[in-house]
């Protein structure tokens, strides 16, 4: 089935009064299952201890969170990002011990698969948005990752 007929299914069932659908067709099967409202839940206490301090020097500790901070953001403005339409388990290859789509350091032309997100063990190829040159692969295989999730930077 087609990633953006399952999205406008997906967005029919999140904007209606129905709870769930199901469609069937040649090439599969789709059920969509509408969960109940967070509020229905109950909401449980846990107990948080409060965060121990080490005693680091406060020019270390600086330094050391600047350093982090820089870290955790990717290269965004060096080329074009691609992002992951979905939510789902990030494969770099199509099987377990296969070559990867793509390396750092390789060219990629638009439409090309370079990247596998298995969804609901659907396995959906990630076509490049883009021509260019893959410069940062940021995410490892096998991880879990979030719709909109920078994938690989290309220039």
């Amino acid at each position: 089935m087609d990633l953006r007929k399952l999205k406008t299914l997906i967005d029919l069932v999140s904007e209606s009064n129905i709870s769930e659908l199901e469609i069937t067709e040649a090439d599969g099967k789709v059920r969509i299952v509408k969960s109940e409202p967070a509020a229905a839940v109950a909401p449980q206490q846990m107990y948080v201890p409060p965060p121990m301090v080490a005693a680091v020097p406060a020019a270390a500790a600086a330094q050391a969170a600047a350093s982090a901070a820089v870290a955790a953001v990717p290269a965004a403005d060096v080329g074009h990002t691609v992002k992951s339409p979905m939510v789902g388990t990030f494969y770099r290859s199509s099987s377990p011990g296969g070559k990867p789509f793509a390396e750092i350091g390789a060219p990629i032309k638009e439409g090309e698969p370079i990247c596998i997100i298995e969804a609901m063990k659907i396995m959906n190829e990630i076509e490049a948005d883009k021509s260019g040159i893959v410069t940062q692969i940021l995410c490892e295989n096998g991880q879990a990752v979030e719709f909109g999730q920078p994938l690989f930077v290309i220039e």
